[in-house]
């Protein structure tokens, strides 16, 4: 049996593991990797190291983009195997997917306006929505918790991951002439006490384990705190009347911050204005989220038992049609705009950045991760002048962040849950999706916590198990 890191190896994007066992080959996710954007295009339009068309099947960990977002690239080039996933997964992937492939469609005839009139070659989207049609075909769900047979003497079993809606750490038991060797993917992994979703699950005991390392190194702000903070700026942009610009992951933080604001205007923490989502994936998200209600924890359960809706309240609007979109920028303050993509690399986002970053009146709240060479990256780390659409504009808008919303585990969390794996049986841990120096940081502190051998891959490397 061999493993083979393709993607998110010593970085935080483009997630992508290679698995040869028993005649079979299959992949562990395969995530869009985002970064420069020709750089980028050039990573996830090739396929280096496999020919998708002899790919048997894929395990999806979850539906965020740099996870799921290049499986149509997968299809588009000749795979054909079932992707198998949680139910829940299925059908966020079944939205996010098809408006993966819109927001590249509609980006790359927005630059080829440009590009035309300057006399240059107009670029082609990575892939199409027919594309992505045909990627849901493929996808097979299962539920937490219960043993399938996926290939020959391969077994899958899914926990959830508390991460995003559906999201599984992966357990394989797999039989090679006899031999049982059991692996762990973690994909990403939550946070303990993170609000709407239940906490991070164990899985049994394994022989290796893939482990995500986005915060290896770092330590996050008590999630319980998150409402308070978010409560402070809502204060500071009434003051002021200023607009607060949110780049929000369309599953997961857009929900976690509707749900937050809910609280914060019920419990009068904060002066009521008026919140606007504005990403027709996150309305659609959202709809999904309500037919799942048994990835929730007791208090979001609780509301629904209330029927409350945890997704819907007075004086929020979620915008769905362009033309609504476009007159936001017409509004005076104070009022809140939640937009995706969280790093800032597409959508709708980047727009509402362009109309408003150059006004020191606004707020520009940063409440996740955003990979390097990213324009979420770039407004994080406050650098004076920003691309946009190709044109440079000053940052001027306070920029302000937050990371008690991160959907990640930080440091002590990964090591919490690591540590509940038998020592004795380990025997090896592979540290992926996570920068270079958060993954020594996170190595250094697994080895103090007992875990004699760990491994950070770098791409292409491949390894017998």
């Amino acid at each position: 049996m061999e493993i083979q890191f393709i993607g998110a190896a010593r970085t935080v994007t483009g997630s992508m593991h290679y698995v040869q066992v028993n005649g079979l080959k299959f992949l562990v996710d395969c995530g869009l990797y985002q970064g420069k954007r020709k750089e980028a295009f050039e990573i996830n339009r090739n396929f280096d190291f496999f020919d998708p068309a002899e790919i048997d099947f894929v395990i999806l960990t979850h539906a965020h983009i740099d996870h799921s977002g290049n499986l149509p690239t997968l299809v588009k080039k000749g795979f054909k195997g079932h992707i198998f996933s949680t139910f829940a997964t299925r059908d966020l992937a079944s939205v996010m997917l098809r408006d993966s492939a819109h927001i590249q469609e509609k980006d790359v005839e927005y630059v080829n306006k440009k590009r035309i009139r300057k006399g240059k070659k107009p670029f082609e989207p990575l892939y199409t929505q027919a594309d992505a049609r045909k990627t849901i075909d493929l996808f097979v769900g299962l539920n937490y918790h219960h043993d399938f047979i996926i290939g020959d003497g391969i077994k899958l079993m899914f926990a959830d991951a508390g991460h995003i809606l559906g999201s599984a750490v992966t357990h394989l038991t797999i039989n090679e002439n006899g031999k049982i060797t059991t692996i762990g993917f973690s994909g990403d992994i939550g946070r303990p006490n993170l609000p709407i979703l239940r906490d991070p699950e164990k899985i049994p005991d394994v022989d290796y384990f893939i482990c995500e390392s986005t915060y290896g190194g770092r330590k996050h702000d008590n999630p319980k705190n998150s409402e308070h903070q978010l409560a402070r700026v809502v204060k500071r942009a009434v003051k002021r009347n200023a607009k607060i610009i949110i780049p929000a992951f369309s599953v997961g933080r857009t929900q976690e911050l509707v749900y937050a604001f809910h609280k914060i205007f019920e419990n009068n923490e904060a002066p009521r204005i008026p919140v606007y989502v504005d990403s027709p994936l996150s309305v659609n998200a959202t709809e999904i989220f309500r037919l799942h209600p048994e990835c929730f924890d007791d208090e979001t359960a609780d509301f629904l038992v209330r029927n409350e809706d945890p997704f819907g309240f007075n004086k929020l609007t979620y915008i769905r049609e362009v033309e609504e979109s476009k007159r936001l920028n017409s509004l005076k303050g104070p009022h809140i705009i939640i937009s995706s993509s969280g790093m800032c690399e597409s959508g709708r986002i980047l727009h509402h950045l362009k109309n408003n970053i150059e006004n020191p009146n606004n707020i520009i709240l940063m409440v996740g991760y955003s990979a390097q060479h990213t324009l979420g990256r770039r407004i994080m780390e406050k650098n004076p002048y920003v691309k946009i659409f190709g044109e440079e504009y000053a940052l001027r808008a306070e920029v302000i962040v937050l990371d008690s919303f991160s959907a990640h585990a930080d440091s002590d969390e990964l090591v919490d849950y690591v540590n509940q794996f038998d020592k004795s049986r380990m025997q090896n841990i592979f540290l992926v999706h996570g920068d270079y120096d958060q993954q020594v940081i996170f190595k250094s502190r697994l080895h103090e916590n007992g875990f004699n051998k760990v491994t950070i891959p770098e791409k292409g490397d491949v390894f017998s198990l």
